[in-house]
């Protein structure tokens, strides 16, 4: 319904905006122009010196006599006087005409808009293609923006309806927490909902769990819903999907070719640990045999000594 109200909106503004013609424009132009060059406030007729009441034959004899006042040949040193002669001029063709009064006397009484339509702006500024192309990217990310808002706090309105359901038919109408699981089902379509849309689910304490078929639970809670970011906006996403495909994906390093390597490196040095123990047993033998000849020796001489 929300959304129904914001696209009304939209569809009035631009009723609205496209509703100013280029006679409209020129009034603006107009009115900017005088209050910058008279003075803040500033009107057609106020700038006459005639009242808003005032005739056609009165408008043209204030005009000739601000004319002759105004007149470029008898303000020769003032600066500006012939773009105000020339606004004089534009300003009581439009009061004398009665369709370009009925056009200025509705913002007379209504005062001029301050939005005064995209073409007015166009017209005025003439941007080019990339200004263009950049307002019109950052109008339609901002309005994807909200529609995430929106849809994110009717995910998490429609979590919570679902989370009491679901509580509801495993506690009973008391509402008096259970302990253990609770396996229960709960229409998605709504109590009252004519579309049936029944699921498993299961209650433990404050915590609910969607039951898939398979029997794995899946937690039901804020976490389910998606919340709304700039990177998500079709522009940021569209960038970042491009940027995947073109940038390459790193190669993935396996466990198994690090454990095989090291068990290669570890029977090596377990063969080179292997051998050089073989050595040291012979070294160790035949070091063990030096000592006790030469201990032998000893003793032969010294029992020939005690002779």
């Amino acid at each position: 319904m929300k959304l129904f109200f914001f696209f009304a909106f939209l569809a009035v503004l631009a009723t609205t905006v496209l509703a100013w013609e280029k006679e409209d424009h020129e009034i603006f132009d107009l009115v900017s122009e005088l209050e910058a060059a008279e003075g803040k406030g500033t009107t057609f007729y106020s700038w006459l010196n005639v009242p808003s009441t005032a005739s056609t034959s009165e408008i043209s004899k204030a005009y000739r006599k601000m004319s002759m006042q105004l007149h470029p040949d008898k303000n020769p040193d003032v600066k500006d006087i012939h773009k105000r002669f020339a606004r004089l001029g534009v300003v009581a063709t439009i009061l004398r005409n009665p369709e370009g009064r009925k056009r200025y006397d509705f913002f007379y009484k209504n005062g001029v808009p301050k939005w005064r339509g995209t073409g007015y702006y166009y017209s005025r500024f003439r941007p080019g293609l990339g200004t263009v192309l950049v307002f019109l990217i950052i109008l339609t990310s901002g309005l994807h923006l909200l529609v995430q808002k929106m849809n994110y706090k009717r995910d998490l309105a429609r979590i919570d309806t679902i989370r009491q359901q679901a509580k509801s038919a495993a506690w009973g109408p008391k509402a008096i927490p259970l302990e253990g699981q609770r396996k229960v089902k709960v229409n998605l379509g709504g109590e009252e909902s004519m579309n049936n849309r029944w699921i498993e689910m299961v209650v433990e304490g404050q915590n609910v769990y969607m039951l898939d078929p398979s029997g794995h639970m899946y937690p039901l809670d804020t976490s389910a819903a998606t919340p709304p970011s700039v990177s998500s906006t079709w522009f940021i996403a569209s960038i970042i999907s491009l940027v995947r495909k073109v940038v390459p994906a790193k190669i993935p390093v396996f466990e198994e070719n690090i454990i095989v390597e090291e068990d290669d490196t570890s029977s090596t040095a377990g063969s080179e640990s292997g051998k050089s123990s073989t050595q040291d047993k012979e070294n160790g033998m035949k070091a063990a045999r030096l000592p006790t000849t030469m201990a032998g020796g000893k003793r032969r001489k010294g029992g020939a000594k005690k002779r």
